[in-house]
């Protein structure tokens, strides 16, 4: 075998001594194109698709006035009226007429929770919450208005500790007020939804409708539960959340103020909670050297990676992110990433989409019960990563 393999090298060596300059780059090109054909296949066999939605999973559950559980009812969808508007202009051939606008919001925030096995961390991250949006937005069920309309607060442009405009004399601008919380369970094998259903009977009449409950039949990811929550939301803002409670939930005034001060003329605008300021503090020194290490090595390779606004993001894993609702079309549509790395996903479109990002440092700390395993997830964050920039370079995903 040796001298066979000796041989044949010997005569592709003297092919291309005896080649010209021209017909050697020819080769070379021809090589390189076959290299970057191969490249692709391998991306798109391996680029994560999103399964089908099933049609249960477009339902949601809450508690009625009576203490029961209502009957599965549909989810609004926020892109339907977009859709349409689509698919009348694609007939016409005029899509350079479609606008991303999108239906009013019916509240002001709207708070999405992916929920996987969390029967033991759900109801006390939703005690927090409830009462920090109760306090400080207010709340009111549109769909229990007589004539249909939802309530709106005149507001100027003087922002208060919550981020909500307060009321002025000089009004220009109307705002939702209320809010509403989404539970996605992720199909979940414990009590998850029946915890999520308790904690909304134990609020009594007045707020239970506001406490909507989805149930995936199968296990998509973090990343697909949330854009799944993002889809059906209701309100002006929408604020998705870990399940454990890690983030000080008081901080989503933080949030909203700065995502009003970044908002371009679209109303467009991200707020990205962000521990990037925790990271000499005793309770990240704490940590083992090798989570660490690994923490150190992925914000490395975001670094090198992602495009340069997203690069620049400090703490892009952080589950505490806000959206403004005319931001929403631009990014959940084209969502493909359901793992740990879809956080990533969302602010590159963001970036795509020239929509303004803010960074905002909140409290956090660790806590107990987190599925996350710390060497094999992070190898799999990294390949994800991977994966996810080089199907957006070549195309294999697309806005479309």
């Amino acid at each position: 075998m040796a001298p066979a393999l000796t041989e044949i090298v010997g005569i592709i060596t003297d092919a291309v001594r005896g080649a010209s300059p021209y017909l050697l780059t020819g080769y070379a090109l021809l090589g390189l194109y076959i290299l970057l054909q191969l490249f692709y296949v391998f991306i798109y066999l391996v680029a994560p698709t999103p399964r089908d939605i099933l049609r249960s999973e477009t339902t949601y559950k809450h508690i009625e006035d009576n203490g029961s559980v209502s009957d599965a009812k549909p989810l609004p969808y926020w892109k339907s009226a977009f859709d349409q508007r689509e698919k009348s202009l694609r007939e016409k051939g005029n899509l350079s007429s479609l606008s991303k606008s999108i239906e009013d919001a019916e509240v002001f925030i709207s708070l999405v929770v992916p929920a996987f096995n969390e029967e033991n961390r759900l109801s006390i991250m939703l005690r927090e919450a409830v009462e920090y949006l109760q306090k400080e937005y207010g709340h009111e069920t549109p769909e229990l208005k007589a004539n249909g309309s939802v309530r709106r607060r005149h507001t100027d442009v003087n922002g208060s500790p919550n981020g909500h405009t307060q009321p002025g004399n000089d009004d220009t601008r109307q705002e939702p007020t209320g809010w509403e919380v989404l539970i996605v369970s992720d199909g979940s094998k414990d009590k998850t939804v029946d915890t999520a259903l308790e904690f909304a009977r134990s609020l009594g009449t007045e707020s239970t409708g506001l406490i909507r409950v989805v149930s995936l039949v199968e296990n998509r990811g973090k990343g697909g539960a949330v854009t799944h929550g993002m889809r059906h939301v209701r309100g002006k803002y929408a604020l998705f959340a870990d399940a454990d409670g890690a983030s000080r939930f008081e901080d989503l005034g933080k949030l909203v103020r700065e995502i009003k001060n970044v908002e371009d003329k679209d109303g467009r605008g991200v707020a990205v909670g962000s521990r990037a300021h925790l990271v000499g503090s005793e309770e990240v020194v704490k940590r083992s050297f090798l989570r660490n290490l690994l923490m150190h090595s992925f914000h490395l390779l975001l670094w090198i990676l992602t495009p340069r606004a997203t690069a620049a993001i400090r703490d892009t894993q952080c589950g505490f992110k806000l959206f403004s609702r005319p931001a929403l079309p631009y990014i959940i549509p084209y969502m493909h990433s359901e793992s740990w790395i879809f956080d990533v996903e969302m602010l590159m479109l963001a970036e795509a989409a020239a929509i303004p990002v803010a960074e905002v440092p909140i409290a956090w700390h660790e806590v107990q019960g987190s599925k996350l395993n710390v060497l094999w997830d992070s190898l799999g964050m990294a390949w994800g990563l991977f994966i996810l920039r080089a199907a957006w370079a070549t195309g294999v995903y697309r806005r479309t």
